[in-house]
């Protein structure tokens, strides 16, 4: 059953889980029989859990081919963004172009941009980009941005905005990323 009425979401902040509950999200929406995208920009490392594990975790549902979809553009490493480079830039394009493509097109029901924020923070994609494509937004479509730095303008159009907040993390005290709990 479609969504009556779609939203935008906002996920920012410095703290970690924006991409956790946005996930958390599209496993929610395939238990009620919801569609949803992830497109995934700056990430193109073959290592996040979340590309094994979703499609493991929708096998039992009635159509798990259809329930999450995810799509990764992007390097498998960091982006400087003080010198991003031309495959970065193309990569975030072409991630925005592919959300625009899915969001409009009618097969799924919640589009996640996840972290878009941050290219735009990096000015991979200009924040005018997307908001054209918030503006676009199809009304039963649910839209999901997530990263940090969001900005003030994309907050402002937002029908629901969570802001994580670092307390206390361990890269503080130079435990690194671990499998399975940060990637």
């Amino acid at each position: 059953m479609p969504l009556k009425r779609g939203l935008i979401q906002v996920y920012t902040g410095d703290g970690k889980g924006k991409t956790t509950a946005a996930l958390g999200l599209a496993m929610r929406a395939a238990g009620q029989g919801l569609r949803t995208c992830i497109v995934q920009f700056m990430k193109g490392w073959p290592h996040y859990g979340e590309l094994s594990a979703l499609p493991a975790l929708c096998r039992g549902l009635a159509t798990p081919q259809e329930a999450i979809t995810i799509r990764q553009f992007g390097g498998p490493g960091f982006v400087d963004p003080a010198h991003p480079v031309p495959e970065d830039i193309r990569g975030a394009q072409e991630a925005l172009a592919f959300a625009r493509q899915v969001m409009c097109g009618g097969a799924y029901d919640i589009v996640i941009l996840d972290e878009v924020n941050v290219a735009v923070d990096f000015q991979l994609v200009s924040l005018a980009e997307v908001l054209a494509l918030c503006r676009e937004k199809p009304p039963q479509v649910e839209l999901v941005l997530t990263g940090r730095h969001a900005s003030a303008e994309l907050v402002e159009i937002a029908d629901l905005v969570t802001e994580m907040r670092a307390i206390k993390h361990p890269y503080d005290k130079g435990i690194s990323g671990r499998a399975g709990i940060e990637y």
